[in-house]
């Protein structure tokens, strides 16, 4: 980038093209959200952008932004106080000393440029969060998938042993009275849990006390390139860690990071997972071993022990018994990462073990939407393969009698591309599966001819026991499966996208043409 800087290490004025550097850090460690002054956030409706606005707004700080349409996250940052802007426009950043933006954000964007012009502190959203850790014991979630579970579960405990932390997740959290809890809240204790977005390499910035890895499965590579960078990424961000990394052994990947990891960090370490340890390399580290795990049939309570070496549950190795409410071994792991934590924090073991009883998920993982006319819909955030396996897995256990039927939608052009046959395969677990247009987020099909369902209907081709179909339009689909639907059978709307808005509409055609439940 050509420019000429008012403040040598915040403000750029414009003299020719805008680079944006997100896996550049913008705060020291000893600054606090008192330098932010104004801040502007640009896209403020995204779903860890809308958190951060408002941890900031909770904290004192005088928060606005912008976003293309409104939605309900915007409708709650106005509810409290926030004022958005509908459209993107050079103005709405007249006032800001700091812009905060995401990767979505392209450096054309008009409100980027005027902030630079102006000599506007730019930031990337990391940067925000690494400020939010300054001063606390931060726990980073990161991975795959994983992680919002994983957060919520481990912000769940705290705030059921009475530690009120901060939190910052890219999700929601299911109330028992069917309300969700929003992800982002500013606790008066000093513990910050937080996902950390793998995804462009920011969450290099982290310096937590506790990094939990829930697993190390290549993704986002078209920012990567290849696995090798992929697992570097999480290798340089373990490393980072003032105390411990807790990760899962059940994903080879992990291992793999947990082996490239300095002694020094490696031996601060702890693995779990349902693997017998004899047959680890743990590199000096130790291991929470989940065994015993199983689920009551049909009703999705999940119970394991976790046998706890010396040193996490006490002085001594401890087995703790567990039941959870969420479905599937995967969430089974992701308990045992979240109570680990939890106990290298300090809860005493045995509450923490019961007070995770009480969590009822992420909001979009595995969440019943609604039964009509016996047929059962169901909603999940589920869009890497191995998630969507996990998924299907557990509703086989779940609903062990029931047909099984998947309405896809594929985030990223490039994801699709990478793994069409990863997804295929693992959607083959269903008995019927249509897959919808993909979901773009940041990408342009343009950039990706030939990318679309068709890519993975076209690897399940000869895969036994399921029916595979695509259709562009989610809204024909979602008909097309009601119509297929029978008494008994459960609907699952599966992807990172507006796929979740078929739920309902799904839910109100079974009412309103229940002879093709029939």
């Amino acid at each position: 980038m050509k420019h000429s800087r008012i403040n040598p290490t915040r403000s750029v004025v414009v003299t020719a093209t805008i680079t944006l550097t997100p896996a550049t850090a913008a705060f020291d460690a000893d600054e606090r959200i008192e330098v932010l002054g104004r801040t502007h956030f640009i896209g403020i409706g995204g779903a860890g952008m809308s958190v951060l606005a408002e941890m900031l707004h909770e904290r004192g700080v005088a928060v606005d932004g912008s976003d293309r349409e409104r939605s309900a996250k915007t409708d709650r940052l106005e509810s409290l106080g926030i004022t958005v802007q509908f459209g993107q426009k050079a103005e709405n950043v007249d006032d800001a000393d700091t812009v905060v933006y995401s990767s979505a954000i392209k450096p054309s964007n008009p409100e980027i440029v005027a902030a630079a012009q102006r000599g506007a502190r730019i930031v990337h959203r990391s940067d925000i969060l690494a400020l939010l850790m300054n001063g606390c014991r931060a726990v980073t979630v990161a991975g795959a998938h994983g992680k919002t579970t994983t957060s919520s579960m481990l912000s769940h405990v705290l705030v059921q042993t009475g530690k009120d932390p901060s939190y910052a997740i890219g999700g929601s959290i299911q109330g028992a009275d069917g309300s969700t809890l929003d992800g982002g809240h500013v606790g008066a204790g000093d513990v910050l849990v937080a996902e950390a977005d793998e995804s462009d390499g920011s969450f290099d910035k982290y310096r937590p006390q506790i990094a939990i890895i829930t697993n190390c499965e290549a993704d986002h590579l078209d920012h990567y390139g290849d696995e090798a960078h992929y697992r570097a990424a999480f290798v340089r961000h373990a490393s980072h860690a003032v105390g411990h990394v807790v990760l899962c052994a059940d994903d080879a990947d992990a291992l793999a990071v947990l082996d490239a990891m300095p002694a020094e960090v490696a031996s601060k370490a702890v693995a779990y997972g349902t693997a017998d340890p004899n047959g680890l390399n743990l590199n000096g580290a130790a291991y929470v071993h989940i065994v015993s795990e199983q689920e009551s049939a049909g009703s999705g309570v999940e119970r394991f022990t976790l046998r706890m070496p010396a040193g996490i549950a006490g002085d001594q190795p401890r087995d703790i018994p567990v039941e959870l409410s969420v479905p599937g071994v995967h969430n089974a792991r992701n308990a045992a990462a979240a109570l680990t934590a939890a106990m290298l924090l300090g809860v005493d073991a045995d509450e923490a073990a019961k007070s995770i009883t009480g969590f009822l998920g992420a909001a979009r993982r595995f969440q019943v939407r609604g039964t009509v006319k016996q047929v059962t819909v169901v909603d999940d955030y589920a869009h890497h393969p191995t998630e969507i396996a996990a998924l299907l897995d557990a509703a086989r256990r779940r609903y062990p009698e029931s047909t099984i039927r998947v309405l896809f939608q594929p985030h990223l052009f490039s994801r699709t591309k990478f793994f069409a046959h990863e997804f295929a395969e693992a959607l083959a677990k269903a008995d019927d599966v249509i897959v919808t247009g993909v979901f773009p987020a940041r990408e342009k099909q343009e950039d990706f001819p030939g990318v679309g369902p068709l890519s993975i209907v076209r690897e399940a081709k000869g895969m036994q026991g399921v029916e595979f179909s695509a259709q562009e339009d989610m809204r024909v689909a979602a008909q097309m499966m009601v119509m297929r639907a029978h008494h008994g059978d459960v609907i699952f709307t599966v992807g990172a996208g507006d796929i979740t808005d078929m739920g309902p509409v799904m839910l109100h055609a079974l009412e309103a043409h229940r002879e093709g439940c029939e």
